[in-house]
């Protein structure tokens, strides 16, 4: 069976080029070999690591074994460190001729090997019907935590204000009304107070001119992004807003449409899936994440990180006052000099996580003042002693290059905040169909955030500071230690701690508790 080849040949590679930092290759490598042999769907959660994914020979393996037609998915810069590295490593030692192909599309009905795509071909094919690849054939996507953020992308138009100009050129008849319908549009637009996102949405009201725009104009003469617009308008659930930019009185319009797990249940039942993430649900099954997505029955499996290379020291002082309360600023403010303070010895960046922006302005501003050119806000060239203020989307960004923090400090939990008019869109809709959307939406966006963010202290074993008492005063706090864990809970910091020449271990912490 093509699990014991896999079993046999990984193996033996792993024990020539003594790869033994991801101890779960080896299953890793049966699970996909048995998913593509029977054709049976699997969601296999790994553990979330920095760049260069450890157990991607897990699934390379059979892959390249495997004697027949496969897709793999993934993203460009995944596709580019596979060709470069892992595959040539891998090809060299096991006995297989199998082509490797590149593109948006199955190359020929004669094809019988692996085919590399992005997650747009791929998913923008199933989403619209273009039929660039054949049913039935295995596919393996890799990277699944950002599955429903690609979905959304490819379900999204946008009309720049080039595009303004574009349609007034394709329908020169209606060139006036063209333009006083941009007028009308910008100018409501405009009279909405500012706001830190500089994003806004707009109401089905606000959305009328151009509605009764499209009456006028023909259809087949309108340029592709407005076709994909007068379309997705007509489909139930439209979600529209603005990005403004006041200075220079620039309007683009956005508008999705929020696809549900029903509609997106026949696109997973075309293929048999191999679906690789790493922090989609805290439970083996997944089964909020499979429900989420229509995802169907499927073999699931979850690799939990080794407490004795993956562990974090985790400090949350339970007497600062709730992120919501007007002393929670300055409590803050007093807790990062402190830790700033605490781990001046230390060799390493310090990355302080602050997802709202005017306090992450505000914070930055103060320390600055106090710690100098030290305070880079979002920045990426980075010195050992440099202080990192970041957002949570800057952080997921470039947390794969930036050197591995001696200390994170997050501020507050990464909930999506629903002064975002795009949280308060979604949020809606979930109030229109009658789910909680505080557990279906707000909850699981939290834990994959933070799962995600403290890999690089895991490989160090470093410290996470965690300032939002609502982990321990709410009842979805458990939640949020689950999926922390493996940790180790400190109440009390020793400036020892972040000595250059002392670990972790060798430090006795008052009150420390698994």
């Amino acid at each position: 069976m093509i699990e014991v080849e896999v079993h046999q040949q990984l193996r033996a590679f792993l024990r020539e080029q003594g790869e033994s930092y991801w101890p779960h290759h080896l299953t890793l490598a049966r699970l996909v070999a048995r998913a593509l042999r029977l054709g049976r769907s699997a969601l296999i959660q790994t553990v979330p690591t920095r760049s260069y994914r450890n157990y991607r020979l897990g699934y390379l393996a059979p892959l390249l074994l495997w004697p027949d037609r496969a897709i793999l998915v993934a993203t460009e810069r995944v596709q580019q460190r596979l060709l470069t590295v892992e595959i040539p490593r891998l090809r060299q030692w096991m006995p297989t001729a199998k082509s490797i192909h590149q593109g948006d599309r199955w190359p020929s009905d004669d094809f019988r090997g692996l085919l590399l795509t992005t997650p747009q071909a791929w998913l923008g094919d199933r989403l619209n019907g273009q039929n660039h690849f054949p049913n039935d054939i295995p596919t393996l996507i890799e990277g699944v935590d950002d599955l429903e953020d690609w979905i959304n992308q490819l379900r999204t138009v946008t009309l720049t204000p080039q595009d303004w100009d574009t349609l007034r050129l394709a329908c020169p008849l209606h060139s006036d009304l063209i333009r006083d319908t941009r007028i009308q549009l910008t100018h409501s637009i405009f009279q909405r107070p500012g706001n830190p996102y500089n994003c806004y949405r707009i109401d089905e009201a606000e959305m009328d001119p151009l509605r009764s725009l499209f009456q006028h104009l023909d259809p087949a003469q309108l340029p592709a992004p407005w076709q994909k617009l007068l379309v997705t308008l007509d489909q139930p659930d439209v979600l529209c807003w603005s990005d403004l930019e006041r200075d220079q009185g620039q309007v683009t319009i956005s508008a999705r449409c929020l696809i549900s797990a029903e509609a997106l249940a026949p696109l997973w039942q075309r293929q048999p899936l191999v679906l690789l993430g790493e922090a989609l649900d805290l439970e083996p099954e997944a089964a909020h994440f499979r429900e989420h997505l229509g995802l169907g029955d499927m073999t699931c499996l979850r690799f939990s990180p080794d407490r004795h290379t993956s562990q974090i020291h985790l400090y949350i002082p339970d007497r600062l006052p709730l992120p919501n309360t007007p002393r929670y600023q300055g409590a803050l403010l007093t807790e990062l000099r402190r830790l700033l303070t605490l781990s001046d010895t230390g060799i390493g960046p310090v990355v302080l996580l602050v997802n709202d922006l005017p306090l992450k302005g505000q914070v930055g501003s103060v320390l600055a003042s106090e710690f100098g050119s030290r305070v880079q806000v979002e920045r990426t060239c980075l010195e050992d002693n440099s202080i990192l203020i970041s957002g949570w989307e800057f952080w997921r960004a470039h947390q794969d290059v930036l050197p591995a923090p001696r200390m994170l400090v997050i501020a507050t939990l990464p909930f999506p905040t629903l002064e975002h008019p795009l949280v308060a869109g979604r949020v809606a809709y979930y109030k229109r169909q009658r789910e909680d959307w505080f557990r279906n939406y707000l909850l699981p966006q939290c834990l994959s955030h933070l799962q995600r963010a403290i890999a690089p202290v895991r490989e160090s074993q470093g410290l996470v500071a965690l300032l939002d008492t609502r982990v321990l005063h709410r009842s979805y706090g458990q939640q949020i230690l689950s999926a922390l864990s493996p940790a180790a809970r400190i109440s009390y910091l020793d400036p020892q701690l972040f000595e250059s020449n002392t670990s972790l271990d060798d430090v006795q912490f008052p009150g420390s508790h698994p």
